[in-house]
């Protein structure tokens, strides 16, 4: 199953990666082209110069970018010379509109296509941990399911097209809610001058114990904020969210003040800060005197 990965990012190299030492990546593309030599390079792994040079050559194209305008350039970019039968699997996370317009596009050229965003970090896209919401059609899940098994260890068939977008926004809500916590939290912690190493160790044992807090706790209170997520991502991936409970008529107050908090941190230019960087305002928010 000769699979293309396209998109190098914090994110795609890991999975690219991944599915190099399953034997299964037959090349590369990444927007920026010295990303791609530089895998390349390291892996032996052909970097191809175009995506119409990719389409022709892979049974299964996965991408990884950050944008629905660049999901759906692309899909634009592949469509005219994918194989018949080819799959396209899109772990970008984009509204539930532009999935199905894309798939749509695919399915007219002769392939299919899924929806698979993922949750788990850098870390487990560099571990091949990463959890996998899939939309589509249940056959082209098993079809394509080495693929997904090589980057990931929990894949989740949520339903039709769109289904595994509508899964991600719902864990981006909640992940805006968990990240307030954790910083608003620590942010007390250290108002209190209490020790916040020892802090994080005793509570992550108990019922708030959280993965944000066992892999962001010590570095945010240390004030690194290597991504990680881009706090600028989960802002996009937010108003996301907003505009699709805005349709539905349902309130997000943590998701909309998430969204405000990131956009002033965007304006002070820590929009490339993982999203504990949240912890800078919290933390700035302490009375003086």
């Amino acid at each position: 199953m000769k699979t293309g990965f396209v998109g190098l990012g914090a994110m795609g190299l890991g999975m690219a990666r991944n599915l190099r030492r399953a034997g299964l990546l037959a090349g590369v593309w990444n927007r920026t082209p010295e990303k791609a030599r530089a895998f390349a390079a390291e892996t032996g792994t052909p970097a191809w110069a175009t995506l119409t040079e990719m389409a022709p050559a892979c049974d299964v194209i996965v991408t990884c970018v950050s944008a629905d305008a660049d999901v759906l350039e692309v899909i634009a970019a592949l469509t005219p010379g994918l194989r018949p039968g080819a799959v396209i699997v899109d772990c970008s996370t984009v509204g539930v509109a532009t999935t199905r317009r894309a798939a749509e596009v695919v399915r007219q050229a002769g392939g299919d296509f899924l929806d698979a965003p993922v949750s788990g970090g850098v870390e487990g896209a560099r571990d091949g941990t990463l959890a996998l919401m899939i939309g589509g059609r249940a056959e082209t899940v098993e079809k394509v399911r080495p693929v997904l098994a090589a980057m990931g260890n929990r894949l989740m068939h949520m339903g039709d097209t769109g289904a595994g977008q509508a899964t991600k926004a719902v864990n981006q809500v909640m992940c805006a809610g968990i990240n307030q916590a954790v910083t608003e939290a620590l942010a007390f912690g250290r108002a209190l001058d209490l020790d916040l190493d020892k802090v994080i160790d005793v509570i992550s044992g108990g019922a708030v114990g959280n993965w944000f807090l066992d892999k962001r706790g010590k570095t945010m209170i240390r004030g690194s904020f290597q991504p990680g997520f881009k706090l600028s991502l989960h802002h996009k991936d937010l108003n996301i969210c907003l505009e699709m409970a805005e349709r539905l008529g349902i309130p997000l107050p943590l998701s909309t003040r998430s969204r405000d908090d990131y956009a002033e941190l965007m304006a002070r230019g820590y929009g490339d800060d993982d999203i504990s960087g949240l912890f800078r305002l919290k933390s700035a928010a302490r009375p003086k005197g």
